[in-house]
């Protein structure tokens, strides 16, 4: 029998051993009957921070056609509260990588253990630090990965007009996209603070599109990370009367409005 007509299963755990014994248990055979293909045999993270999971694929020997019907999948963590939509990074990205649900999965557990690592080392102990996979909400958006870190008052971790906040979430997207070998997008909320920051973000929006129109001038934006800019583009595509555009450089980088004449 060939290979192609064998069962197939990719598992994703902490350890070689651990991802062995889930996917047994997931294919109900035993280990004799299935071949073990390492593709990633996890480790500690880059500087120290997080640790890279597991990745193992098992081929059953021998399949008859009834166990060869078991599809190829992922195991996955107990299912979440679905999240409010969240808008995720610029269209200035582009070397990100939607990747493959093992990799999001792996993505999604490496930043929390890299963010929890990183409040430990702030002397931060009493905050709780969730992460979740946000899927597309439209043609325009990516999946990503969403960190939450709730506790008492965490002001400290968003600092001036965020800057503390930024710092920590492009700390966060680096070591991840080093770990999984690509971008991805990903944002770091404190207390709710993106979703409150996105609704004034898109007011200004609104109200600096009426500003250019009103003038027939252009206008122009503070300096603002990606997953901002993002917010102001995505909330005047659909406004006939404007256009918008990023430009500058990092750090600097900024959303200009220009009136359609």
């Amino acid at each position: 029998m060939t290979n192609d007509s064998r069962a197939t299963l990719e598992i994703i755990a902490p350890t070689v051993e651990e991802a062995i014994k889930n996917g047994l248990r997931e294919l109900g055979v035993r280990r004799e009957q299935v071949e073990v293909e390492i593709l990633d045999e996890g480790g500690k993270g880059l500087f120290g921070f997080g640790n890279r999971q597991a990745r193992i694929r098992l081929v059953v020997a021998g399949t008859d056609n009834a166990t060869a019907s078991v599809q190829p999948a992922v195991v996955k963590p107990a299912s979440r509260p679905e999240k409010p939509a969240v808008k995720i990074d610029d269209d200035d990205y582009e070397d990100q990588d939607d990747g493959e649900p093992h990799d999001l999965e792996n993505a999604r557990s490496i930043a929390k253990a890299i963010v929890t690592e990183l409040l430990e080392k702030m002397d931060i102990h009493r905050a709780q630090v969730e992460a979740s996979i946000l899927q597309p909400q439209d043609d325009t958006d990516r999946a990503g990965i969403l960190v939450e870190i709730q506790g008492g008052d965490l002001s400290i971790l968003i600092g001036k007009q965020a800057e503390t906040l930024n710092a920590l979430q492009y700390i966060t997207r680096l070591i991840v996209g080093k770990e999984i070998g690509h971008g991805v997008s990903l944002v770091v909320d404190v207390e709710g603070y993106r979703a409150r920051r996105e609704q004034n973000l898109r007011q200004l929006a609104r109200r600096m599109a009426s500003q250019a129109i009103k003038t027939g001038r252009r206008q122009i934006l503070e300096p603002m990370p990606a997953n901002e800019r993002r917010i102001i583009h995505i909330e005047l595509r659909d406004n006939e009367e404007v256009t918008t555009a990023s430009v500058g450089e990092e750090p600097r980088r900024k959303v200009t409005i220009t009136p359609v004449h």
